[in-house]
C-alpha cells in the first residue's frame, strides 16, 4: 500500500514537473514609431531572450507596428526572426486600423493573423484585433470568432487554455462578450493582452487577465517585456529589463480546473432603444462570415457588398438570401458602384474588379501595385479611385482602361473621392487633401492641416460640396472649408469636436457634423465662418467612427460606433427613430427612396430596415 501511495505521489510530481515552463510575453513594439527607438528596443529584447535561455517560446500581442505599413511589418518580421525560439504574433489596432493593405500584408508576411498551438498540455489561442481601416472601438474580427468556434469545438473540456489578444477582454472591445462567453465554456486559465502599455491585473468576467508593459522604453533608458513562468499550480509574471535584471513576480495567478457556470450578471449590449421606435422593421438580416466595412449597393433588386476575407456577395433585396459570391484574394473595404450591368469595387489583393451584377462573372480586372482600399465614384462613364500604391486613377468604366494616373501620393487612399466643378478631391494617409483636374489628372492643388502626424490626415472623411466650396472634417477635430478650384483655405473651426463624419443638406445651405459626444451640429455653409446654425443632443454618447451623415427626404441618417442607426429631423432637431443592429461600428448607410435603408456593420451584419 505504501509503495502504491509513493508511486501515485511520484506520478503527481512528474506531472507537475512536466508542466513547468517559461515563455516571453512581448507587446506593443510599435516598429516605425516617430521617435525611432522602437527598433532598438526590440533588437535589445530579442538579443536578451536569446542570451537568457530557458524560455520555450515568445508571444507578441499586437501593435507590432505604428501604422501597419508594409515596410514596418517587414522590418518587424526581420527583427523577430532573430529569435532563437519559436514566436507567435497577433495584430493590434495599430497594425490594422491604418493598414495600407487592409491586413493582407500582415498575413502574407507572418503567415497568419491568429494562432493555436499546444505546449506541455496547454492550448494557446491567439486572436486578431481591429478595427480594420476605420477608426472604431476594438473588435475581434468576425472571421476570428467563427474560427474560434472551430478551435474550441476540437478542444477537450478539461484542457487548460491560455488566451492571447491585443485588447483586454472588456468593453474596449465592442464584442468582448463573444470572446468571454466562448472562453468560459472551456478550462481557460487566463488571458494576456497589451494595448495599455503597462503592467495591470484584470478579471474578465471571472477569467484572470494580465496586461503587459510595452516593449518601448517610454521614459526609461531601455524597454522591457514580461517573463511568464508556468508551474504545476500557478503562473508568475515578472518584468524583465533586457540585459539588466528580472524583477520579482508582480502578478500570480492560481492554475487549476475552472468552472464558469455561475458566471452571470455581467454587462451586455442594451437593445432596448429598439422598443422605443417600433415603426422600424427589419425586413431581413444577413450575417456574413467576415467583417463588412463599406456601404452596400442596391441595384435591380439585389444588394452588393464585400467582406474582409475578400468575398464579394450578392443578396436578394426582398429576402436577404444569398444569390452568388465572387472571391478575391484580399479583404474588400471598397464600397461598390454600379455601371450599366456591372458592379465595380477594389480589393486588398491589389486589383479593381468589374463583375456582372446578375451572376458575378468577371467582366474586367485592373491590377495595380498595391491594395485597393478606396471606394470608386462614377461620373458619366468615368470611374475615379485611389489605391495604396501612391496612384490615383481615372478609368473607363466599361473596359477598365486607364484614362489617366496621378502618382506621388505618400500614403494609402481609403475613402471615396468627390467629383465636382471639374475637380476630383480626395484625401490620403500622408497628411494631404488633393484636388486634381478631372480631365487630365494633373494636380491643381494640395492642402494639409499643418500637422506632420499622419494620424491627423484628412483621409477617411468623404468630402462634401456646395457652391464651389469643399468641406471636410478630420481627426484633428476641425471642420475646414476650401475653395474647390484653388484649394484656398476659407475657414476652419474647432468650436465643436467633429472628427471624420460629415454631411450636407439637400439645398447646400447646411453642413452637418457628428461630434465626439452626443451631438449633431449644423454649420452654415459659405465662404466665411459664421455661427453654428444649430446643435442637437442626440444622446449617442462618446463617438469617433467615420459614418457619414446622409440627408434624404427631409431627414438625416447616420450610424454610430455601437451600430445604432439614427434618423433625425434637421428642421425641428428631433429624433425620428433609432435602431440598434449589433454592437460594432455601423458603416455609412444607403438610404433608399421608399422609406428604407440598407446598412452594414463591422461585425458583418447587413440589414434592410423599413421605417
Amino acid at each position: 500500500m505504501k509503495k502504491l501511495i509513493l508511486l501515485i505521489f511520484l506520478l503527481k510530481i512528474g506531472l507537475a514537473s512536466a508542466q513547468n515552463f517559461k515563455f516571453a510575453f512581448i507587446t506593443d513594439t510599435h516598429i516605425g514609431s516617430p521617435n525611432g527607438v522602437a527598433e532598438e528596443d526590440l533588437m535589445r529584447t530579442v538579443a536578451d531572450i536569446n542570451s537568457l535561455g530557458g524560455l520555450d517560446f515568445a508571444i507578441i500581442t499586437g501593435d507590432i507596428t505604428e501604422m501597419g505599413t508594409n515596410e514596418e511589418i517587414k522590418k518587424a518580421k526581420e527583427l523577430l526572426d532573430e529569435l532563437e525560439i519559436p514566436y507567435y504574433v497577433t495584430p493590434g489596432n495599430h497594425d490594422t486600423g491604418w493598414s495600407e493593405s487592409g491586413g493582407v500584408s500582415f498575413i502574407q508576411t507572418f503567415g497568419y493573423d491568429k494562432f493555436v498551438f499546444e505546449h506541455k498540455g496547454f492550448k494557446f489561442i491567439g486572436t486578431a484585433s481591429g478595427p480594420y481601416v476605420r477608426m472604431s472601438d476594438g473588435h475581434i474580427p468576425r472571421d476570428a470568432v467563427v474560427w474560434l468556434d472551430s478551435v474550441l469545438a476540437a478542444t477537450p473540456a478539461d484542457q487548460p487554455i491560455i488566451n492571447a489578444n491585443h485588447y483586454p477582454l472588456d468593453n474596449s472591445l465592442d464584442n468582448w462578450f463573444e470572446m468571454t462567453d466562448r472562453l468560459k465554456t472551456r478550462n481557460t486559465q487566463f488571458s494576456i493582452c497589451g494595448h495599455g502599455h503597462t503592467n495591470k491585473a484584470y478579471n474578465f468576467e471571472g477569467i484572470p487577465g494580465t496586461m503587459g508593459r510595452s516593449n518601448l522604453r517610454a521614459k526609461d533608458d531601455v524597454g522591457g517585456f514580461t517573463i511568464v513562468e508556468i508551474t504545476g499550480d500557478k503562473a508568475l509574471f515578472s518584468e524583465r529589463t533586457p540585459g539588466i535584471k528580472t524583477a520579482a513576480p508582480w502578478r500570480e495567478i492560481a492554475l487549476g480546473k475552472r468552472d464558469y457556470t455561475a458566471s452571470a450578471g455581467y454587462e451586455r449590449p442594451d437593445f432596448s432603444i429598439n422598443d422605443q421606435y417600433p415603426q422600424v422593421k427589419v425586413r431581413w438580416s444577413y450575417h456574413s462570415d467576415a467583417n463588412v466595412i463599406s456601404t452596400p449597393l442596391v441595384k435591380n433588386g439585389s444588394v452588393f457588398f464585400g467582406n474582409s476575407l475578400g468575398k464579394f456577395e450578392s443578396l436578394d433585396a426582398s429576402t436577404g438570401k444569398s444569390q452568388w459570391d465572387f472571391q478575391t484574394k484580399g479583404g474588400i473595404f471598397s464600397s461598390p458602384v454600379a455601371y450599366q450591368d456591372l458592379v465595380i469595387f477594389g480589393s486588398g489583393d491589389g486589383s479593381i474588379y468589374a463583375v456582372n451584377s446578375e451572376n458575378g462573372s468577371l467582366k474586367w480586372k485592373l491590377v495595380t501595385n498595391a491594395a485597393v482600399l478606396g471606394s470608386p465614384v462614377l461620373d458619366g462613364d468615368k470611374l475615379y479611385i485611389g489605391s495604396s500604391d501612391g496612384v490615383f486613377r481615372a478609368l473607363d468604366a466599361s473596359s477598365g482602361r486607364v484614362s489617366w494616373e496621378f502618382s506621388g501620393i505618400q500614403g494609402p487612399v481609403v475613402s471615396q473621392p468627390l467629383v465636382s466643378n471639374g475637380v476630383v478631391v480626395f484625401g490620403a494617409w500622408d497628411t494631404k487633401l488633393y484636388g486634381l483636374d478631372q480631365e487630365t489628372g494633373k494636380l491643381k492643388w494640395s492642402w494639409d492641416n499643418g500637422s506632420a502626424n499622419r494620424m491627423f490626415s484628412p483621409a477617411m472623411c468623404i468630402p462634401v460640396t456646395a457652391d464651389g466650396i469643399v468641406y471636410i472634417v478630420a481627426p484633428d477635430r476641425y471642420i475646414t472649408a476650401l475653395a474647390i478650384d484653388s484649394g484656398e483655405e476659407l475657414w476652419r473651426s474647432n468650436e465643436v469636436t467633429v472628427r471624420e463624419s460629415i454631411g450636407i443638406s439637400a439645398d447646400g445651405k447646411l453642413v452637418y457634423g457628428k461630434t465626439m459626444n452626443d451631438e449633431i451640429v449644423a454649420f452654415n455653409a459659405g465662404s466665411t465662418k459664421s455661427p453654428i446654425a444649430w446643435r442637437m443632443n442626440v444622446g449617442f454618447g462618446y463617438e469617433h467612427v467615420p459614418s457619414m451623415l446622409i440627408e434624404k427626404n427631409g431627414s438625416v441618417y447616420f450610424g454610430t460606433k455601437n451600430s445604432t442607426v439614427y434618423s433625425i429631423n434637421p428642421t425641428t432637431q428631433q429624433i425620428n427613430w433609432a435602431h440598434k443592429i449589433d454592437n460594432s461600428m455601423a458603416n455609412t448607410v444607403n438610404v433608399l427612396a421608399d422609406k428604407s435603408l440598407v446598412v452594414a456593420t463591422m461585425d458583418g451584419k447587413v440589414e434592410w430596415l423599413d421605417f
